[in-house]
């Protein structure tokens, strides 16, 4: 019988039996594969390890901690056949500590909707259903996890949301907790950046340039107003030196955004990125020659 569906475990470095439990499964069932990280590489490349070798169209990304219920999965690949190309679980009946991670967990997850205007209630939420079409090609690194529908909607993406059940741990602790927050604001400014900006840095260091340079000049105009005008001394002035310092800044953020735009179009002439658009599918194309 030709089975439907593989699950993939990836074991990220645990030393707590979970490689002999996975080798008994795979021992039983040939539609269960195991990897095994030689160190504990981190959840993002867990998650990319395991998409790498997938087969299926349709993947599934869960956690290992039983908080995840299995019977919602149906229910995501549901909803995704209704035009979606990423389904996101929402636990919005959490049950997780209040103080250290469900209020962190809101305040992360309102300033991230604000921003990437990628609208979720939950993204931190490890259940998701994804198209294999839209996680081709993309390299996993650093904490993607978090915000790969955000990725993956920068070509276009269509993102739902459903809730899901979330159960009580039972085993182990969690590793994240009120620290995650400092990394979450710093992903969130790089993200930033490759949503609005990968194509076209010198926009934003351009902009930037300009804003200090204009600054920079107008205080300089104001103090030689004073200097030729009034005749007033303006070596002491500590807004000489702020003047000078705003037009340096902005001349080095104008070199920055030239140097962006190179490696930009260096790295998208290089790569497979030389396309600034994705085709979701064609119509009538086949014949063409």
């Amino acid at each position: 019988e030709n089975k439907l569906y593989e699950i993939i475990i990836v074991n990220d470095g645990s030393s707590d039996g979970s490689q002999r439990v996975t080798k008994e499964l795979c021992d039983k069932d040939d539609s269960v594969k195991g990897i095994e990280l030689r160190k504990n590489f981190g959840q993002t490349a867990a998650l990319g390890a395991g998409i790498e070798i997938a087969k299926g169209k349709i993947i599934v990304t869960m956690d290992a901690d039983l908080q995840n219920d299995p019977e919602d999965i149906p229910r995501m690949i549901a909803k995704l056949e209704e035009g979606y190309d990423v389904i996101s679980g929402w636990r919005k009946s959490r049950k997780d500590k209040m103080i250290t991670r469900r209020i962190p967990s809101i305040i992360a997850n309102y300033i991230v909707a604000k921003i990437t205007k990628v609208k979720l209630h939950d993204y931190g939420c490890a259940l998701k259903v994804y198209r294999r079409s839209v996680l081709d090609g993309m390299k996993l690194y650093g904490d993607m996890h978090r915000f790969l529908p955000i990725y993956v909607s920068i070509n276009g993406a269509r993102i739902g949301e459903l809730e899901v059940n979330h159960r009580p741990r039972i085993f182990g602790s969690s590793k994240y907790g009120l620290s995650r927050i400092l990394k979450v604001v710093l992903d969130l400014a790089s993200m930033y950046f490759f949503l609005n900006f990968m194509t076209k840095p010198m926009r934003m260091f351009g902009t930037i340039g300009i804003m200090f340079s204009v600054l920079g000049g107008a205080i300089l105009s104001y103090l030689t107003v004073l200097k030729f005008v009034f005749g007033e001394s303006i070596g002491s002035r500590p807004l000489l030196l702020v003047s000078v310092l705003f037009i340096i800044m902005g001349i080095q953020f104008a070199g920055f955004g030239l140097l962006a735009e190179l490696l930009s179009r260096i790295y998208h002439e290089s790569s497979d990125k030389s396309r600034s658009y994705a085709v979701r599918t064609t119509l009538n194309l086949e014949n063409k020659s």
